[in-house]
C-alpha cells in the first residue's frame, strides 16, 4: 500500500515543503470544485423531488376531486334512477288511462258524426213539412176564395140557395180554421228548424271538437309513449353510469394507496436528499476553511493574485465610502440603511436603496478595472450585509426589457442575491473568503466559477463586501 508524500512527511514529523502546501492548496479548491459540483447536481435534484412531490400531491388531490365528483355522479345518478322509476310509473299509468280513453272518444266521434246525420234528416223533413203546409195554406186560401163566391151564388138563387149557402158558409169556417192552423204549424216549422239549424250548427262543432279529441289522443298516446320509451333509456343509462362510476370508485380505491406508497417513497428520498445537501455545504465550508487555511500558511495557490487584487480593491471601495461621508455626499446612517424600494415594472424586480447613487459614482472605476486584470474574471461587484448588489459592472447593468429570462441574464444591478455565496460575501469579516460556487445565468444555465470576497469597512464598521468572481 502506497503512502502519499504528504502523509510520510506528516506520520515522519517532516514539516511539509512549499511545494507540498502549494499541492495541498490546489488540492483543497480542486475538492472544493468537485464537492461544489456534486451539490449542485444534487440541488437539482432535490429540487426535482421537490417538484415531483409537487406534482404528486396535485395529482392526489386531482385524484380526489376526481373521486369526490365521481361520488357526486353516482349520488346523482341515484336520484335520477328514483325519480326516473317514479316518472315511469306515472307514465304507464297515464299510458292506460290514455288507451282507455281512446275508444270512448272514438265513440263520441262517432256518436255526434251520426247524430249529425240525423239532425240533417230532420231538417230536411222539416223542409218538406214546410212545403206541405205552405200548399195547404195556398188550398185553404183557395178553398176560402171558393166558399166566398158559393155564398155569393147561394144569395143570389134566394131560397134554393139556401141550403147550399149554408154548406158554403162551414166551407168557409172550415178553411179559415184550416189557414188559421197552416199558419201555426208554419211558426212551429219555422221555431224547430232554428232550433235545427241552431242544433246542427252546435252538433257539426261538437264533432269538430270530437274529432279534434280523438286525434289528440292517438298523438298524446303516441307522445306518452315515446316519453315513456325515454324515461326507460335514461333509466339504463343512468344504470350504466352508475356501474362505470362503480368502476371508477373502485379503481381509486385501489390507486389511492399506491399513491400514498409512492408519496412516502418519494419524500423519504427528498427528506435523504436534502440531508445529504445540508452534508455537502458543510463539506464546502470545510473545503473553502481549508483552501484558506493553506494560502493563511503560505500556499502559493493559483488564487493569490486574486486575493491580492480583491482585498486592495475592497480597501479602495471602503476609503471611497469614507470620502462620500466625509464630503457631505451622504450621511453615514444613509449608507448603512438597508431599507429597499422595489423599482416599478421590473421583472426580476430591482431595488433602490438609499446609496444606490453614490455607488453609482464612485465604484465602477475600481470594478470596470478589475474585469481587465485577468481574462478569467466574470465580474467584480460590491454587496451590502444583506446581498444587495446596488452597482454592477456595465456588461451586467443593461436596461431590462420584456423577457424576464433575458433581464436575469443581462441586468443584474440594484438585485439581492441572497444565496448561500452572496450571504457569505456579504456577512464575512475574515480577511477574505474564497467560495467555489455554480453561478446561475438566467434561462437554466449555470457556470462553475470561484468566489472570492473581501470584506468592505467604513470608519471602522463593516458595510459589505467586494466579489471577484472568476473561471475555474
Amino acid at each position: 500500500m502506497s503512502v502519499s508524500p504528504l502523509v510520510a512527511d506528516a506520520t515522519s514529523h517532516t514539516p511539509a515543503s512549499p511545494q507540498q502546501i502549494d499541492a495541498l492548496a490546489e488540492g483543497a479548491a480542486q475538492l472544493g470544485f468537485e464537492i461544489v459540483e456534486v451539490s449542485g447536481t444534487l440541488d437539482a435534484i432535490d429540487e426535482d423531488s421537490r417538484e415531483q412531490l409537487r406534482s404528486l400531491d396535485a395529482l392526489k388531490a386531482g385524484a380526489r376531486r376526481i373521486l369526490a365528483a365521481n361520488q357526486s355522479v353516482s349520488d346523482a345518478v341515484a336520484k335520477v334512477r328514483d325519480r326516473t322509476k317514479v316518472s315511469e310509473d306515472m307514465l304507464h299509468a297515464l299510458v292506460d288511462e290514455v288507451r282507455r280513453t281512446a275508444p270512448v272518444t272514438q265513440e263520441l266521434a262517432t256518436w255526434v258524426a251520426a247524430l249529425e246525420t240525423r239532425i240533417d234528416d230532420v231538417a230536411d223533413m222539416l223542409a218538406k213539412v214546410r212545403k206541405s203546409n205552405e200548399a195547404i195554406t195556398s188550398i185553404a186560401g183557395q178553398v176560402n176564395i171558393l166558399a166566398i163566391n158559393a155564398k155569393i151564388e147561394a144569395a143570389r138563387a134566394g131560397d134554393a140557395g139556401r141550403g147550399f149557402a149554408v154548406v158554403a158558409e162551414e166551407v168557409n169556417a172550415l178553411s179559415h180554421k184550416t189557414s188559421s192552423a197552416a199558419k201555426q204549424i208554419s211558426g212551429q216549422v219555422e221555431n224547430l228548424s232554428g232550433w235545427i239549424d241552431r242544433l246542427t250548427e252546435e252538433t257539426r262543432s261538437y264533432s269538430r271538437v270530437a274529432n279534434d279529441v280523438h286525434s289528440g289522443a292517438t298523438r298524446t298516446d303516441e307522445a306518452v309513449e315515446n316519453v315513456r320509451e325515454s324515461v326507460e333509456k335514461t333509466q339504463t343509462d343512468a344504470q350504466e353510469i352508475s356501474d362505470h362510476a362503480g368502476d371508477v370508485r373502485q379503481s381509486g380505491d385501489g390507486f389511492a394507496p399506491a399513491f400514498s406508497k409512492i408519496g412516502e417513497g418519494a419524500a423519504d428520498t427528498a427528506t435523504r436528499i436534502n440531508a445529504t445537501r445540508e452534508r455537502l455545504h458543510t463539506l464546502i465550508e470545510l473545503s473553502e476553511t481549508l483552501v484558506q487555511g493553506t494560502v493563511a500558511i503560505g500556499g502559493a495557490s493559483t488564487d493569490a493574485p486574486f486575493i491580492d487584487r480583491v482585498l486592495a480593491d475592497a480597501a479602495e471601495l471602503g476609503r471611497r465610502l469614507e470620502r462620500a461621508v466625509s464630503a457631505g455626499e451622504i450621511a453615514e446612517t444613509a449608507l448603512f440603511d438597508r431599507s429597499y424600494h422595489p423599482i416599478s415594472g421590473t421583472d426580476p424586480v430591482q431595488l433602490l436603496a438609499p446609496y444606490t447613487d453614490v455607488t453609482d459614482r464612485h465604484f465602477p472605476e475600481v470594478q470596470e478595472a478589475a474585469l481587465a486584470f485577468d481574462d478569467r474574471v466574470v465580474f467584480c461587484a460590491a454587496i451590502d450585509t444583506n446581498g444587495y448588489l446596488p452597482t454592477h459592472n456595465k456588461k451586467f447593468s443593461r436596461p431590462q426589457g420584456r423577457d424576464p429570462v433575458w433581464n436575469a441574464a443581462n441586468a443584474r444591478n440594484r438585485r439581492i442575491f441572497d444565496d448561500r455565496v452572496g450571504l457569505k460575501a456579504g456577512a464575512n469579516t475574515d480577511p477574505f473568503l474564497l467560495q467555489v460556487y455554480r453561478r446561475d445565468m438566467g434561462g437554466g444555465a449555470f457556470m462553475m466559477m470561484k468566489d472570492l470576497s473581501a470584506p468592505i469597512h467604513v470608519n471602522g464598521r463593516h458595510w459589505g463586501g467586494l466579489r471577484l468572481a472568476y473561471k475555474i
